[in-house]
């Protein structure tokens, strides 16, 4: 039987510690933090993937067919001009985070206001920001007031006036607040009064202003909250009101004849733009619930249509919207959305790409032009939904955890909320990260994914209901492995066997590859791929009954797992040592064992919120009585950040959250495994780090977008970032910050050590990509720091390999385009591609297959150095590294490296006389036209034909000159330096040595180009000199050639 230990028993086991680590722990000290200066170069990779996360707030623009806006549900607001072929996000740099309503003025369409907060509230959902505001099309930003608002669902806009805004203010769903109702203001959001307020429990949801009438409005207000174990929708509060004087003032209409009679719950209302008076209302009731309408404005109501598809799940969605053309045509929508043309009384159904749909906009001018949100964000059609714009297109991704495998490249494992579960290498052999470069693995969208650690390829993960499956993708085969398959689905926690969570977690034991580790309330372990599954501890949660209920509310049950409560929501397994885990649950307890799970000790930080969900637990890779866990209480209304470090296995915990903001929870902590005591903290709002084992944090949010953060991996010396509304991004180099020291001073110029790099495929592009993730640089990528002043001087960077011999150099001053560096003051980071001399491509030249780039660097050491003005800075070690998946040894890449090289030194001299040849025919056309008529120069007239000829037929030997376009080469032959380039890209393909017959026609075709130089050097040697010297004699100017080429 499993045991929980006292601490007392906790304490007795802490003797026997030994004293040595006791002792190094009393002397740590905390240490100042580098100025952060020092790492600016550094910044975050957009991975992508690029499939759209969920958007509830969408709008276009009158009169302009191609324009859209999106708000995401965590990334920010974005931007189409292309009628959704692309997006691109304009608030990055002013706001971010969650977004729950996008306006354009009617009046003047460079106004655009935005509202923070989503109104999907979901298990995930994140607060906002309050209202913001643009007068230039989205290129700049203010924020414009309401900061307590946390959820606007709707902004409506004086159609006549952009300075009069109504905002439709939902407020905090975790506590009762003042801050909820209708706001107006009559100033462009300088200043705001709320016009209604209906209680301190219910807030404003939805918002229409009457397109007949702009003094006319109508509103719905909703009780609504959220607690960590339910969501209660309806109640008191939830009413639907009707404005005639522009917002002053409010009346209740839902108490009008007709309407639904009991508890209410959220509503949605929309007006005919056509029909004077004509209103609809989705109406959340327990027995009356439909779609109501009042052809009077509200006077009194007709229930006109109850099908559930309708209203189905009532709180996520109750959207309805009126054609902007036809009165009898409504759109309302649900998990699809569906059709009217009769009024509301019957509807037929659609989908717009992905489903599960939120906000819908309708051109005024033209009812086929229209943009949907969704659960995969925005999708644009322009024949009223018969064709719609992808969402693959959308990098706005909303993930909970993230694990890496061991493959190379190694892949990044996530779980898509509202899609698939991921799998996506973190750098590819193209020079983008597409579709190509992820695939769908194990679980489902909420899930928890563990690798096997012996098979990159056997996945196992998780989802709702306890779903748990193992995938093998060598096979395609998949298997459900749930700790106890009966499906939960509609019932609440209360007397379920285990209690699996939306999000319960997964894991492999860092010390047996064969045990998998997932957790209910209690532990449980499997040693045979999920064949049977072994129970490692007791309930290991409080365990509350009255949280163990039920979710949804008075009216309509909602019951997915999101609200499971009273489970192990984060665990972590010590690396060094063999059965020491921490677990925390989602309320408010965490646990130890130190014998793989025969006994168990409540080690929960005193200071810690009672009922705080541990989001993660974090145990040291240097010592193994150090573990840190990351908590959040936010569901209580509490949006502290919470993070605590133990030194003693639990016996007491240090908060150490000082220096991040008070309202920036922390979901993650991770501890770098290279350097102790350095510490990276995702929040609800960005980055933080730490230099002294969270004694201070520092802001770590770079060229990051203000984006809530789910989870931190780090790997291979990556730090790879889950957001929650922008997707992936990775920091691809950690060695600056391991490097640092806390002394180093902003003054003086540094060097950093660079990552060892790959010798393999793929690149970054050089221009952003709307459609697909960065790609990592090939090459070595070093950083460094330059103080003020610094750049405008002499700088170089000059690379080494293992002899010594300089191999490739770089500096701002340089004259050669490709070897001069761009700098600035403060951090930099430089790319050195490690390719060798490549030849040079003339002006014009149209070639066939043919690549006349260097060589990239044979796998080996070398080393890095920086001086300034000729002073040194500093110098670093480093290596390039074979792909793993080479099938070349060190000595192919060699003798391919030295072929590549003998091939681009024959084409460039090759191309060095070609050069000199035109330059000396130029010389000779100047000539003959200048005295074609002088009867007296017609020997030496003659003479300058014959040696054009012959140079122009060495030319055209070595290369085409007939080709002018890109095919050209189909009708014009190539020539020897084309067919010699050709071998290049053959020969380079991959990691491969050159055959031999490469090898032999590369000789073929030296020698024939050998051939012609000879022919060249003789022209431009007797028969120049001859021509010369008769032109001398004439006393004309002398024609002179560069005969070093």
């Amino acid at each position: 039987m499993k045991k929980l230990l006292s601490l007392g028993a906790l304490f007795l086991a802490l003797t026997l510690l030994p004293f040595q680590s006791q002792a190094q722990r009393r002397k740590s000290k905390a240490a100042a933090a580098p100025d952060a200066a020092l790492y600016s170069g550094l910044e975050y990779r957009e991975l992508g993937p690029f499939r759209g996360g969920r958007s509830a707030a969408v709008t276009g623009v009158p009169g302009q067919p191609n324009l859209f806006y999106m708000g995401a549900t965590g990334g920010g607001v974005w931007k189409t001009t292309d009628a959704g072929t692309t997006w691109e996000n304009i608030s990055d740099g002013f706001f971010g985070g969650s977004i729950g309503a996008v306006a354009v003025a009617p009046s003047d369409h460079n106004t655009i206001y935005v509202g923070g907060g989503e109104v999907t509230l979901r298990g995930n959902v994140s607060s906002g920001y309050g209202m913001f505001k643009s007068e230039d099309a989205g290129k700049t930003w203010a924020s414009i007031g309401l900061p307590e608002s946390r959820h606007i669902p709707r902004i409506r806009i004086d159609p006549n006036n952009p300075d009069i805004v109504y905002a439709a203010v939902l407020g905090n769903i975790y506590k009762p607040t003042q801050e909820r109702g209708v706001y107006k203001s009559t100033n462009g959001g300088k200043s705001w009064r709320k016009t209604l307020f209906a209680n301190e429990n219910a807030g404003a949801v939805d918002l229409v202003i009457d397109p007949n009438n702009a003094k006319v409005l109508y509103a719905t207000t909703w009780r609504v909250n959220r607690t960590p174990y339910s969501l209660n929708s309806g109640g008191e509060g939830s009413k639907v009101w009707k404005s005639t004087d522009a917002g002053e003032s409010w009346t209740e209409i839902s108490t009008h004849k007709g309407f639904a009679k009991g508890t209410l719950g959220i509503m949605g209302i929309a007006v005919s733009p056509v029909q004077a008076d004509r209103v609809w209302a989705m109406v959340e009731n327990k027995d009356q619930g439909g779609l109501y309408r009042s052809d009077n404005g509200g006077e009194s109501w007709t229930k006109i249509n109850d099908e559930r598809k309708l209203r189905q799940r009532a709180w996520y969605y109750t959207r309805l919207y009126a054609d902007t053309q036809d009165a009898n045509g409504l759109y309302v929508l649900n998990v699809r959305y569906h059709k009217s043309t009769d009024g509301g009384k019957s509807f037929s159904t659609y989908n717009a790409p992905h489903g599960d749909h939120h906000d819908l906009w309708i051109a005024p001018e033209d009812n086929q032009r229209m943009i949907m949100a969704d659960d995969g964000g925005a999708q644009v059609s322009l024949n009223g939904g018969a064709t719609w714009s992808s969402y693959q297109n959308q990098p706005t991704a909303q993930y909970y955890r993230v694990t890496t495998d061991n493959s190379f490249p190694y892949r990044i494992y996530v779980a898509q909320q509202d899609n698939s579960t991921q799998r996506v290498k973190h750098r590819s052999d193209g020079y983008a990260i597409t579709e190509d470069d992820w695939e769908e693995t194990a679980g489902g969208e909420s899930a928890h994914i563990a690798v096997d650690p012996l098979n990159n390829d056997i996945v196992y993960g998780g989802s709702y209901g306890g779903f748990l499956t193992r995938v093998n993708h060598q096979t395609g085969t998949t298997r459900g492995i749930n700790v106890w398959p009966d499906n939960p689905m509609g019932y609440g926690a209360e007397g379920m066997k285990y209690r699996f969570q939306w999000n319960f977690p997964i894991i492999f034991s860092k010390h047996n590859p064969k045990k998998i580790y997932t957790f209910s309330q209690h532990v449980h372990a499997s040693t045979n791929e999920g064949q049977s599954w072994e129970i490692l501890s007791p309930d290991l949660s409080r365990n509350e009954p009255s949280k163990l209920v039920s979710s949804g509310g008075p009216i309509t049950q909602d019951n997915t797992g999101v609200e499971y409560y009273a489970t192990i929501f984060a665990a972590g397994e010590s690396p060094l040592k063999e059965g020491l885990m921490w677990v925390g649950s989602d309320d408010g307890l965490v646990h130890l064992t130190k014998d793989g799970g025969a006994n168990w000790a409540n080690v929960t930080p005193k200071q810690m919120p009672t009922w705080a969900m541990v989001n993660s637990v974090e145990p040291s890779a240097f010592d193994p009585a150090v573990c840190y866990i990351a908590a959040t209480s936010y569901k209580s209304g509490d949006f502290t950040p919470y993070l605590y470090k133990t030194s003693d296995y639990g016996a007491t915990w240090t908060t150490i959250t000082n220096g991040i903001d008070s309202e920036h929870f922390t979901r993650v902590l991770r501890a770098d495994p290279n350097r102790q005591g350095l510490l990276y903290a995702g929040t609800e709002t960005g980055m933080y780090i730490s230099f002294n084992d969270g004694a201070s944090w520092e802001p770590f949010q770079q060229n990051l977008p203000i984006v809530p953060i789910t989870d931190l991996a780090i790997k291979d010396n990556n730090l790879i970032v889950a957001t929650q509304g922008r997707s992936l991004w990775i920091i691809d180099d950690l060695n600056p910050l391991q490097g640092l020291s806390a002394t180093a001073s902003t003054k003086d110029a540094h060097l950093f050590a660079p990552k060892d790099a790959y010798r393999t495929k793929g690149g970054a592009s050089s221009r952003k990509n709307l459609l697909a993730g960065t790609n990592h640089p090939a090459g070595v990528v070093t950083h460094f720091y330059l103080p003020a002043g610094a750049a405008q001087d002499s700088v170089a960077l000059d690379f080494s390999d293992s002899s010594g011999a300089l191999v490739a150099s770089f500096s701002n001053k340089a004259t050669e385009k490709d070897q001069k560096m761009t700098l600035k003051d403060g951090g930099n980071s430089f790319v050195w591609d490690t390719r060798g001399d490549g030849a040079e491509m003339l002006p014009g030249m149209i070639l066939w297959w043919a690549n006349l780039d260097g060589p990239k660097a044979v796998p080996g050491d070398y080393s890095v150095s920086m001086s300034i003005n000729g002073q040194p800075v500093g110098s670093h070690d480093f290596k390039i590294l074979a792909d793993p998946r080479a099938e070349a040894s060190v000595a192919d890449m060699q003798a391919q490296y030295d072929f590549i090289s003998a091939v681009n030194a024959k084409v460039q001299e090759a191309h060095d006389a070609i050069k000199n040849i035109r330059d000396v025919n130029k010389k000779l056309d100047a000539f003959t036209a200048l005295y074609k008529e002088d009867a007296a120069l017609a020997d030496l007239l003659a003479q300058a034909k014959a040696l054009k000829e012959g140079l122009s037929a060495v030319e055209k030997a070595l290369y085409q000159t007939q080709n002018r376009s890109g095919q050209d080469p189909l009708n014009f032959p190539i020539r020897l330096t084309n067919k010699l380039g050709h071998l290049n890209s053959l020969v380079g393909l991959d990691d491969f040595a050159p055959t031999a017959q490469d090898q032999a026609v590369r000789a073929q075709l030296t020698a024939a180009i050998d051939e012609q130089l000879d022919a060249y050097k003789s022209l431009v040697g007797a028969d120049l000199d001859a021509f010369n010297q008769a032109f001398n004699q004439k006393q004309l100017p002398f024609l002179k050639v560069d005969r070093s080429k």
